[in-house]
């Protein structure tokens, strides 16, 4: 028979690669991150059995969005008991939604002393925080009924994937989101807090910036796109430019960070990946940095992806298993890994499906 056990292992709530400030010096790295009921560890390697610090959540405050580092969206910031700050960046919009969602839950738990759980089970005395900002970003990137992705000139550029500040406030008041222009005003100013509506322009860019109560302009002429759409700007410049552009053209399918084995010096390292489809491309970045410099794109029109069990040159301690490799129509070899095998099978049937369908 079962022994009772002192002490449950605190159950694993969350878990994967997040990009963190370091404590003591300034520089911002990838690191593995899981969250439990009751502390945030994070590790230097996925594989590693020892954690490099731990953050306790009793008492805990979670800050977001977190605007302590204008270069940086997607960063929030956790302050322990102790008023020890921890600033964490999630690599997409998403991902960063469901990190402070589970966050936000374990430290209210904790202060109710109750068992950590998604939904709570009975009502919640507290009003609802009236509108769910993440709700109304999937309501407005509705295919159908969303608001409509244009291309606009705008101060001799052409802006792709882009809508006009009143289109905004518009489409709030036409689907009964708020009552008129003010309340709209007040709401898409939320989003852009919360980094869902990027400026695009300069003109909505100086109006992001200037700390006004609405950040968020009313005007035809001021130009946003949605955080993780396939927004681009060209200028009038030669054919080159356009060329180089038409890769990042198409709309994001699928986002998220692997490991990525590389092809000179044969280590692993984390990187955040794109897929893109139509043209069907597939960009890694160092999630770290931002994502004006791809460090490579793979053109994914007849390439074909597999699960492998092994990769020729690997050192045994670096992999976890969930290996896959993408073999490009001109014969280039790519090694990932996911985290999970669940996370491997969809990698593989995205991208399979963009490289059937892509151009």
């Amino acid at each position: 028979d079962k022994k009772p056990s002192a002490r449950m292992e605190p159950e694993r709530i969350r878990e994967g690669y997040l990009v963190k400030k370091g404590t003591v010096l300034n520089s911002w790295k990838v690191v593995w991150v899981v969250l439990s009921d009751d502390a945030i560890e994070y590790y230097k390697k996925k594989t590693d059995s020892s954690p490099k610090g731990m953050i306790p959540l009793n008492g805990a405050k979670l800050i977001t969005p977190c605007q302590d580092f204008s270069k940086r969206t997607l960063v929030f910031k956790v302050s322990t008991s102790k008023n020890q700050d921890h600033f964490f960046q999630a690599t997409h919009m998403e991902e960063r939604e469901y990190w402070i969602k589970d966050i936000k839950r374990a430290i209210s738990c904790l202060q109710g002393g109750k068992k950590f759980a998604r939904k709570s089970t009975r009502r919640s005395i507290r009003l609802p925080d009236s509108v769910n900002l993440s709700e109304l970003y999937v309501l407005m990137r509705d295919q159908d009924t969303g608001i409509k992705e244009l291309k606009l000139e705008k101060e001799k550029k052409i802006f792709n994937h882009c809508f006009s500040g009143s289109t905004v406030i518009d489409w709030l008041i036409s689907m009964e989101k708020v009552r008129n222009r003010a309340e709209g005003l007040m709401l898409a100013t939320g989003m852009m807090n919360e980094g869902f509506l990027q400026p695009a322009g300069e003109l909505s860019k100086q109006g992001s910036e200037s700390g006004a109560e609405s950040v968020l302009l009313d005007q035809p002429n001021a130009v946003y796109y949605f955080a993780d759409s396939g927004f681009f700007c060209e200028g009038y410049s030669s054919d080159e430019d356009t060329i180089m552009k038409e890769e990042f053209r198409g709309a994001i399918i699928k986002q998220g960070c692997l490991l990525k084995q590389g092809h000179r010096r044969k280590n692993w390292k984390v990187r955040k990946f794109i897929l893109r489809d139509d043209p069907a491309y597939i960009h890694y970045y160092d999630p770290c940095k931002g994502e004006e410099d791809p460090l490579g794109s793979i053109h994914l029109r007849g390439s074909v992806v597999t699960a492998v069990e092994y990769v020729p040159d690997a050192k045994k301690y670096d992999v976890n298993g969930n290996l896959f490799e993408i073999i490009t129509s001109d014969e280039i070899h790519y090694y990932l890994q996911a985290a999970t095998a669940e996370e491997r099978k969809d990698w593989i049937h995205a991208i399979q499906t963009v490289a059937k369908t892509g151009k």
